[in-house]
């Protein structure tokens, strides 16, 4: 099992909500259309308004025009990170795009629970702002193993917050995966 995350940051402000995450007008596609599918990515945080909670400065779209997978595996967030109403649909569409964890402060519990729960997304938390020094294009590294997120752009290593069983449950596919890889439930 693979421990080592890497990639672009995509940096965004507090109070993300689930609509800037995916509006509700992209949720009219199917989730078992493989073709639909690739929608929610094209989508992904496409309801960010311009400013400091929203579109990182210099306006970089998440995904490019044309495009259904973003060039940023990594999100750097502030707290409350998915926030508003309780859809499944927004960390599935971060997933759908390309995203393998997201960092923030912190998060609406129902939308932790559902990238955990759904095996979308790692969820890490962190008490320092990064989303104050990371800058959206930064190549970072996340070690799982050590709980660290070292900026490879600007040679500074943080410490994130453990993750206990998530990665496991996130790794197996969800909740009810781990649950049968582990026999906790039958198969």
């Amino acid at each position: 099992m693979d421990t080592i995350i890497q990639g672009k940051a995509y940096v965004l402000g507090k109070n993300i909500d689930t609509d800037q995450i995916i509006p509700a007008e992209h949720l009219v596609y199917s989730l078992s259309d493989s073709e639909e599918v690739k929608m929610y990515g094209k989508y992904a945080l496409s309801g960010l308004p311009i400013g400091e909670a929203g579109l990182p400065e210099g306006k970089h779209p998440f995904v490019k025009d044309g495009q259904f997978k973003s060039e940023y595996s990594i999100i750097i967030a502030g707290p409350n990170f998915g926030c508003g109403s309780s859809r499944e649909h927004a960390p599935f569409s971060l997933k759908v795009a390309g995203v393998k964890a997201i960092v923030a402060e912190s998060y609406a519990r129902i939308f932790y629970r559902n990238c955990v729960d759904g095996g979308f997304v790692i969820p890490y938390e962190t008490a320092e702002q990064l989303n104050k020094t990371v800058l959206t294009g930064d190549e970072l590294k996340i070690d799982i193993e050590n709980n660290t997120i070292t900026n490879l752009t600007q040679g500074v290593t943080y410490t994130l917050k453990p993750l206990g069983d998530v990665y496991n449950i996130v790794m197996a596919g969800g909740i009810f995966a781990y649950a049968r890889q582990e026999n906790l439930i039958n198969s």
